[in-house]
C-alpha cells in the first residue's frame, strides 16, 4: 500500500494505537501522512513521542491514553505538553505496567486483566473511571482492573517485511509493537524494505519474526520511514533534527517554518529530500 491508501482507512474519531517507544522506531512516515490529512478527533493510544506531539500539533488529537511522552534525549515531548498544559486533550494516564497491561487485555478481548501497577498511587484518581476487583481466592487481595486499551486502527515500523505482512525488528527491543498488532481491528505497517519471504532470516533469527501478517492488513515501504526517531541498525535517531523540531514548541514563527518546510510538502519522499537539503547545508556551513 502507499501512505495515503493507508491513511485514507482512516475516520474521525477513531483510536490509533501507534507503535514504537519515545522517540523510537516509531512510523512517522505514516503519522505525517495523517498531518497532512482531514483526519481529526483522534483518541491516540502510544508509548508517547514526537508521534503524539506531531498530532498533537495539528490539531488531530481528541484525547491521549499513554504512560509518558518523552523523546528520550529531550525528556518532555513540547508540542503534547503544550497540549497537555493548555487543557487541548482529554488524557488517560497510567502506568507502564498498566499499560502493557491493556493492551494484553485487548489482544486477548478480555474486559479488563488485573494488575498490582497503580495500587497506591494517585493513578486510580486521575482516572475516576477505572475499577479494582477482588481476588475470588484466599487472598482476597485487591487489584486495579486495567480495561483493555482497543484500538480500531493500528500503526507501527519495522526494519523489514515481506509484502504478505511479516515484520522484522533487527534492533535490540520489539517495544510491544507485537501487542498494538494484536489490540487493533486493523493494523497497517511500514517497513524500511519490503523483501522476499525467504530473505527475511538473511539479517535476523526467525526470533525477529515478531509481527505475524495474520494481524496486519497492509504494508508500505518506506525507507527511513521513522526519521527523525531512531532504527536501528539501519540509522540511529537524528538528533540535530529533534533539537530543531523541539524548539518549535514553544515558538510559533519556528513551528510555521518547520511545519511548512518539512511536513507540508505532500509526500514522505519529499520529506527527505527537505531534511538531506538541510544536512547539506549544515555540511557546508
Amino acid at each position: 500500500m502507499s501512505h495515503s491508501e493507508v491513511v485514507a482507512q482512516l475516520e474521525d474519531g477513531m483510536t490509533i494505537g501507534i507503535g514504537g517507544w519515545g522517540s523510537r522506531r516509531k512510523p512517522m512516515s505514516l503519522v505525517a501522512e495523517i498531518c497532512r490529512s482531514d483526519v481529526k478527533d483522534l483518541t491516540v493510544v502510544t508509548w508517547g513521542g514526537p508521534d503524539l506531539g506531531l498530532l498533537c500539533a495539528y490539531g488531530k488529537v481528541a484525547k491521549a491514553v499513554y504512560a509518558f511522552a518523552s523523546m528520550d534525549s529531550i525528556p518532555l515531548e513540547p508540542h503534547f505538553r503544550a497540549a497537555r498544559q493548555s487543557g487541548a486533550i482529554e488524557t488517560m494516564e497510567v502506568g507502564e505496567g498498566m499499560f502493557v497491561m491493556g493492551l494484553m487485555a485487548a489482544g486477548q478481548r478480555l474486559p479488563f486483566l488485573p494488575t498490582r501497577a497503580g495500587m497506591g498511587s494517585d493513578v486510580m484518581k486521575i482516572n475516576p473511571e477505572l475499577r479494582t476487583v477482588t481476588s475470588p481466592y484466599d487472598d482476597g487481595e485487591t487489584f486495579v482492573a486495567m480495561p483493555p486499551l482497543r484500538c480500531d486502527v493500528g500503526l507501527i515500523h519495522m526494519n523489514r517485511a515481506d509484502e504478505r505482512g511479516t515484520g522484522q525488528f533487527l534492533g535490540p527491543d520489539m517495544y510491544f509493537d507485537d501487542m498494538i498488532a494484536m489490540a487493533s481491528d486493523r493494523c497497517f505497517m511500514s517497513a524500511e524494505k519490503i523483501v522476499p519471504t525467504e530473505a527475511l532470516l538473511e539479517e535476523g533469527s526467525i526470533h525477529t519474526l515478531r509481527i505475524n501478517r495474520i494481524f496486519i492488513d497492509g504494508v508500505v515501504e518506506a525507507p527511513r520511514g521513522a526519521h527523525f526517531t531512531e532504527c536501528p541498525p539501519d540509522y540511529e535517531r537524528d538528533e540535530a533534527f529533534q533539537a530543531e523540531y523541539a524548539k518549535t514548541g514553544s515558538d510559533a514563527e519556528a513551528w510555521d517554518r518547520f511545519r511548512s518546510t518539512y511536513l507540508d510538502v505532500g509526500s514522505h519522499e519529499e520529506y527527505l529530500a527537505a531534511v538531506d537539503a538541510r544536512s547539506d547545508e549544515g555540511s557546508a556551513t
